[in-house]
């Protein structure tokens, strides 16, 4: 996508954001956002299928980046261990994005409709992590236990980056599996 092109998404973005919370998912249109961020309502469809989307744009390369680091990690390397290191390597894209990050986890909490799209999204990106492990020969179930761990310890590390501004996301996912470590050996 051009950078311009790049530009009006994050400008439809950041509209969506201050009219949601200004008043409410619900009683936003398409049309205001695009009018808000300077553009005609056709070019919010060119990049957003629909209202819901501009909160959620982006996890396609997301998951696509979480298979990639998965598969290009060593080896040798078990398989939670391979999942802090994919998540390492988000780390610069979801550092883009924190800005946003607080504000749309408000707006999704507060609608129903959009804490169930945002679930589907992350039981994808869990179903993307456990598909990857399993292509570097760790057994299916274990591959999905694997993932399933790995993911909720990665959303809480979320949380706590997106709410304190002075978090260190590699501290954060370092603490994370060493009290994951903890609990298999208690």
């Amino acid at each position: 996508m051009p950078r311009s092109g790049e530009d009006v998404r994050r400008r439809l973005q950041e509209a969506a954001l201050v009219l949601f919370r200004a008043h409410g998912y619900e009683a936003v249109t398409a049309a205001e956002i695009a009018a808000e961020a300077g553009v005609t309502e056709r070019t919010f469809f060119r990049h957003f299928p629909d209202k819901r989307e501009v909160l959620f744009a982006g996890q396609d390369g997301n998951r696509a980046a979480l298979a990639r680091a998965i598969a290009e990690a060593p080896e040798s390397t078990a398989p939670l261990a391979v999942l802090v290191q994919a998540f390492r390597a988000m780390q610069p894209v979801l550092a883009l994005n924190r800005p946003f990050a607080q504000p749309r986890a408000e707006i999704i909490a507060s609608n129903p409709g959009l804490r169930e799209r945002e679930l589907a999204k992350f039981a994808s990106f869990q179903q993307i992590a456990a598909e990857s492990l399993a292509a570097r020969g760790i057994p299916p179930r274990q591959a999905v236990l694997a993932a399933q761990v790995g993911m909720a310890a990665f959303g809480q590390v979320l949380q706590r980056w997106m709410t304190d501004p002075d978090a260190d996301f590699d501290a954060l996912l370092t603490e994370a599996l060493h009290n994951l470590r903890e609990l298999v050996l208690q």
